[in-house]
């Protein structure tokens, strides 16, 4: 007993001489460093997320079955280069240039990209006005996607489109030249180049206004009144035209929703102002903002406009020409309200609903007419208004039979010559015309609304799960595979299908044998889902715990356009899959994507560990954004390592706990009312969603016990031992101070308590592809034996509650990806239970069966660690 009181008291004399850490006294230049690391961490991500959908975007584009011109290309390519340039930036920013190779890399894969573009030679557009009768597909790059669609529909099938022209990509230009507003267009595009945001309003508006009150060329006027007097005589004021914008390159996976200008009602004598007005919203500080944030350049912007008469509709809505979510059902769909189109798009009213048979003639198999009381209705004055459809007709048919028939003839026709389902829309002249408004590809999915109809799951067939999120759509039938680690992919059987707890990028090596991914977690956006419709892998997230449910060898069928999995096979699902006669495909532009994808898709870094996971190793800009999200979530866990240093410029956090933690708050982690007594806050006034998670875990009664362990006497003799006679362990005491650095989505918490130290870095959001959690334990007082006893422990747990984990001597590391929010909340109060439960764990590490006994009791709830090692109630898995 002297010889333990004697190591005890060398032990306080020991912590006693220690020094503190120095205070800086600067709490505002700490906090802003802080900061200012956390906003470049959340500009790459959210970069990333850019980057990713432009990638998926392409990938759509690829199957050739959607319409693009050269103008999406140069926009893709603008907007992945600005991206992973972001995203390069800031890793460089967090990791103090640390990565500056990554610069010469998108240097690099600039130049091979360039190299391709530079054998373009683009033909201009051989007048300013085009009347649709001249217009077709192959004209996007004058008229844009949507005028060189409607050309299509109405001169190569001869479908009834409304009447109108385009002023073309060449006017724009005309128009610019001949006012001399170059210069002022190049002053504007500086200042978005420098973020000069402050100044952004006045400049645009200056620039809005003075295009506006420029004079249109002369020949440009003279164009549009002989396309108006083709068209419809004498100029006839009764004629009123819509002027829709139709921007080079829109026809990608932004919206530009209300970006640009549309003007209804429009008078032919009015088309020069309109025309104006039009072009000038291209330079509206808003639409600037909107292209800078989803980064697409200005350098070769310009603008088309479509001039339609207006149809003032009878009826008018939507036909698909399959069922849009139901793959078994190929049957014509088609719904119809009274009035204007948008009432039936927005599920404003309940639509009739008509099903069509296209087997052999077709014919009408099912009415269903809805009562409609109201219609939307276009106004004498410009514009739209709503009024109430008449009494004795809102219980009517908005189609008479042959109508039906003759629209569900017209979708026929353009889905034979589109070679893939169509979504069409249409409307009801006055004179009982069906006009053909618009029509593109249908993506068969499940969708927010169509009529208020549920495909039920097929009969006769035993449904495994339902609702699942679709990250690539197919059909796949197999054997299940379960994957839970990258050690099992060496065995994955060809046509199997691969099930596993989360997604990831290191599946794509058994992607060419795969018949079908299911995983639980993972992002729809995320590299895997990427990765997955680039091999044309069907693949589902199923947010439910699919490697319990499906076993190993089952034959299941996966269905990823309804988001089910299904027990055996399913047969009539994967004879019904649709076959898409990809009409881009072999076209230049096609071939032209094709080649510039190779170094923009692929992603070839998928390992995290292989030796070539490096700015070097990166081939496409999707290897850059992989190399930067990984490295960024590195870098954010080192931020801990700046607290320790210093302190005194922190909050101390008032809870009953048995480490003091002091918080840095980056923003939103507090509430804004919160009132410090002392410089302390109490639990009640935090914010941070992971913060509150781990605290709820700290927190928790059953492992806030009250009374101490029973002290394991050798394992006590252990530590004092290890303080007094190993060599150089004094220098590996870590502190005595917990930080908490948090934010509203945003904590990292270091635990550095005497000889042990522990670290939880987590990001907790709506976005799934954002959300993680990494953590970090290492240390301990006693010998090393015991020490990595601990962590294997800790591993055991972590392992269990869906972490990938890595054990290397006394440290631990795990992690987990891409949950919902709500389960990286549950696995932040584990954490944190867990935090409390192996604090001077490792003296009870006498034996090699402590690992499993002490994983068995956290997992069991018994923190209190009183049941026997050979309790058979203890389990874990």
């Amino acid at each position: 007993m002297p010889t333990i009181l004697g190591n005890l008291r060398q032990l306080f004399q020991e912590i006693k001489s220690r020094k503190e850490p120095v205070s800086t006294g600067n709490s505002s230049e700490m906090n802003s460093l802080f900061r200012f690391k956390y906003t470049q961490f959340k500009d790459l991500l959210a970069a990333n997320s850019k980057l990713l959908n432009v990638l998926s975007d392409m990938d759509e584009k690829l199957k050739g079955d959607q319409f693009f011109g050269f103008s999406y290309i140069t926009s893709q390519i603008n907007r992945s280069l600005k991206h992973a340039f972001s995203m390069s930036k800031c890793l460089n920013v967090m990791g103090n240039g640390r990565y500056r190779e990554l610069y010469s890399t998108l240097d690099r894969i600039r130049g091979e990209i360039a190299a391709l573009t530079s054998q373009l030679k683009l033909e201009p557009p051989p007048c300013n006005v085009l009347p649709y009768s001249e217009i077709s597909i192959k004209d996007a790059d004058w008229v844009g996607g949507k005028s060189a669609n409607l050309g299509e529909i109405g001169n190569t099938l001869d479908l009834p489109i409304p009447k109108g022209f385009a002023i073309t990509t060449r006017a724009f230009h005309t128009f610019i030249a001949y006012n001399d507003l170059q210069d002022e267009i190049d002053k504007l595009k500086n200042l978005t180049d420098i973020n000069e945001y402050d100044r952004l309003e006045d400049i645009s508006s200056n620039l809005v206004n003075l295009i506006k009150s420029k004079p249109l060329p002369p020949e440009l006027e003279l164009e549009v009144l002989a396309a108006c007097s083709a068209l419809w005589g004498d100029v006839d004021q009764q004629i009123l035209l819509a002027m829709r914008s139709s921007a080079i390159g829109e026809d990608g996976d932004l919206s530009y929703a209300g970006q640009y200008l549309t003007l209804l009602g429009v008078r032919p004598t009015e088309i020069s102002e309109a025309y104006k007005a039009i072009i000038a919203s291209l330079y509206s500080s808003r639409s600037i903002s909107y292209r800078y944030s989803k980064g697409v350049y200005d350098e070769n912007l310009m603008m088309a406009v479509a001039c339609l008469q207006m149809v003032d509709s009878v009826a008018s809505g939507v036909l698909y020409t399959r069922h849009p979510f139901d793959i078994l059902d190929e049957n014509i769909l088609i719904n119809a309200v009274f009035g204007l189109g948008p009432y039936a798009v927005d599920g404003i009213v309940t639509p009739d609903t008509y099903a069509v048979s296209k087997n052999g003639t077709l014919s009408v198999l099912e009415k269903n007419i809805s009562t409609k009381a109201v219609q939307l209705v276009l106004s004498k004055n410009g514009g739209v208004i709503e009024i109430p459809v008449p009494e004795m007709q809102r219980c009517s048919a908005c189609l008479t039979d042959e109508q039906i028939i003759c629209l569900a003839g017209y979708g026929a026709a353009l889905e034979k010559h589109y070679n893939c389902p169509q979504d069409i829309e249409w409307a009801l002249s006055p004179n009982q015309e069906i006009i053909i408004l618009q029509s593109r590809p249908l993506k068969i999915q499940i969708p927010t609304n169509f009529c208020q109809l549920k495909s039920a799951p097929l009969a006769g067939h035993r449904l495994l799960f339902d609702n699942c999120e679709i990250a690539a759509q197919g059909v796949g039938i197999g054997h299940a595979f379960h994957v839970k680690s990258v050690e099992d992919l060496a065995g994955f059987p060809q046509g199997g299908v691969l099930i596993a707890r989360h997604s990831s990028p290191e599946y794509v090596v058994a992607m060419r044998k795969c018949r079908a991914i299911v995983v639980q977690a993972g992002s729809v956006s995320g590299h895997m889902a990427a990765l997955a419709r680039e091999f044309n892998v069907p693949t589902l997230i199923a947010s439910q715990p699919v490697l319990e449910f499906i076993p190993q060898e089952m034959v299941i069928t996966v269905d990823a356009y309804a988001g089910r999995i299904y027990k055996g096979e399913v047969p009539e699902l994967l004879s019904a899959i649709p076959t898409n006669n990809a009409h881009m495909k072999e076209t230049p532009v096609y071939e032209h994507l094709k080649a510039i994808g190779q170094y923009i898709i692929p992603l070839n870094l998928v390992n995290p560990a292989a030796s070539d996971f490096s700015p070097a190793g990166c081939k496409t800009l999707h290897d850059i954004a992989r190399f930067c999200h990984e490295n960024s979530y590195k870098e954010m866990f080192q931020i801990s390592d700046l607290a320790s240093m210093s302190h005194g410029w922190s909050l101390k956090l008032d809870a009953a706990l048995p480490i003091d933690i002091h918080l840095i708050d980056l923003g939103n982690g507090i509430m804004p009312d919160a009132v410090t007594r002392w410089n302390a806050i109490k639990t009640d006034q935090i914010q941070s969603v992971p913060f509150l998670a781990l605290l709820r875990g700290m927190l928790n009664k059953e492992v806030q016990y009250l009374e101490p362990r029973p002290i394991n006497i050798s394992g006590l003799l252990s530590v004092m031992k290890e303080q007094t006679l190993a060599p150089g362990h004094v220098g590996e005491r870590f502190g005595d101070r917990s930080y908490a650095i948090i934010a509203d989505k945003y904590l990292n918490f270091s635990s550095r308590v005497g000889y042990h130290y522990s670290v939880v870095d987590a990001y907790c959001g709506e976005t799934i592809n954002k959300n993680y959690v990494s953590f970090t334990f290492k240390g301990g007082a006693a010998d090393s034996v015991r020490k990595n006893r601990r962590v294997r422990a800790i591993a055991l747990i972590l392992e269990q509650e869906g972490f990938k984990v890595i054990v290397k001597s006394d440290k631990v590391d795990a992690r987990l990806q891409k949950y919902p929010k709500s389960y990286i909340e549950s696995r932040m109060d584990i954490l944190g239970r867990l935090l409390i439960f192996t604090r001077q764990l490792d003296m009870l590490m006498t034996t090699e069966n402590s690992v499993e006994w002490a994983a068995k009791n956290f997992v069991a709830g018994n923190y209190q660690l009183t049941a026997p090692e050979e309790d058979p109630k203890l389990k874990i898995g």
